[in-house]
């Protein structure tokens, strides 16, 4: 793999901003000009409804089919994302920089502009976390959007590697079609669900930020695809067995992180939906009310076991031949940890005592019988 890695060189960067330009563009378009449906959201810094035109789920599938079809009639290759790896990743975070001042300087431009002798520290805060809540631009909201060459762009970047693996070798191993089968389901199954975007904290409360801007941009495409560096190169043949089970792993955690924040979603907008073939199942106290059915009355976070289990079943398509495929399981499992506890501290403060009276009732938080 060593071998296929450009330096960073002017002519290098040259091409990555080219490719990168051209790809961030892409994505501007689409979102646009294709078509997507209408969803009303209320924003918190002015209380008003904002509409959000999601067409997310069309981008990517236009963006699937387009590269299959270059692939199939063309000598078309993402290899170059991994040839040019390095001078992608240092464009990404000099885009993602440019993205972040800007929006910087215009929301204080908008907004209370900085006072004279202002502590370094809140100007750094405010760059970090950043000054407005939805910025937008030509009818788009750059928040949303953000996500759209965040994970299209991540699953570009895992899909060069079997283009690299193809190129080397002059097949796909077995254990690469499931990362690429994976990844392609994941990020599917994110768009088709992409309304349950809007009720996300980083959507209703984060301001957006180089910290946002950054993790899109730079953070998944780059990090969330190390698991492929070292898949390329691992072509010993497996049992059906080892694969069988990964992949029950995966679709197992896939059905419990989708399926759990679906049941959430849907009792958010109707409190009477039905879960699992019956009516929703709730504790309430003082108008307040907390879902009890499907897997919200089986553990108070499977939503996020769900999400770590997808996760090392993605990295354990790469054998054990090296921890590092395993950073990202890892980092996220202890992301997740954290924000689960988290998440209930602002349950108990909102909730109160119908917050205990849940825990009560469902005494597990991520692992049944164990956390």
């Amino acid at each position: 793999m060593e071998n296929l890695i450009q330096p960073i060189t002017w002519m290098n960067l040259l091409y990555a901003s080219l490719m990168f330009g051209g790809f961030m563009v892409f994505m501007l378009l689409g979102t646009l000009v294709l078509p997507g449906l209408q969803h009303q959201r209320k924003v918190i810094s002015d209380n008003e409804l904002k509409v959000y035109k999601l067409n997310g789920l069309v981008l990517f599938l236009v963006t699937s089919v387009s590269v299959l079809f270059l692939t199939f009639t063309s000598t078309f290759t993402l290899a170059p994302l991994i040839t040019f790896f390095w001078s992608l990743f240092l464009v990404a975070n000099l885009v993602a920089c440019c993205w972040a001042t800007i929006l910087y300087v215009s929301g204080k431009q908008q907004h209370k502009p900085d006072e004279p002798g202002k502590p370094v520290g809140q100007l750094l805060a405010d760059f970090w976390l950043g000054v407005e809540l939805n910025p937008t631009w030509m009818n788009v909201d750059l928040k949303m959007f953000a996500y759209q060459p965040s994970l299209i762009g991540l699953g570009l970047m895992n899909a060069a590697f079997a283009y690299v693996q193809y190129q080397k070798y002059g097949y796909l191993t077995p254990q690469m079609g499931l990362f690429q089968g994976f990844w392609w389901f994941y990020l599917f199954s994110h768009y088709y669900y992409e309304e349950f975007m809007l009720s996300t904290w980083d959507i209703i409360a984060e301001k957006f930020g180089f910290m946002l801007i950054w993790g899109d941009l730079v953070l998944v495409p780059f990090f969330y695809s190390i698991i492929g560096w070292y898949l390329v190169d691992r072509i010993e043949p497996w049992s059906i067995g080892r694969l069988t089970a990964i992949a029950l792993l995966y679709t197992l955690g896939l059905i419990l992180f989708r399926g759990a924040n679906a049941q959430k979603h849907r009792f958010k907008k109707d409190a009477q939906t039905k879960i699992w073939g019956q009516s929703a199942q709730t504790l309430q106290q003082h108008g307040q009310q907390l879902l009890i059915s499907g897997w919200w009355g089986i553990g108070r976070k499977l939503n996020y076991t769900g999400e770590i289990c997808v996760y090392f079943a993605i990295a354990l398509t790469s054998g054990f031949h090296s921890f590092v495929p395993y950073l990202l399981p890892l980092w996220l499992s202890s992301l997740l940890i954290h924000r689960a506890w988290r998440d209930e501290q602002r349950c108990q403060a909102k909730y109160g005592h119908l917050w205990q009276a849940y825990c009560d009732r469902v005494r597990f938080r991520m692992i049944p019988f164990l956390y």
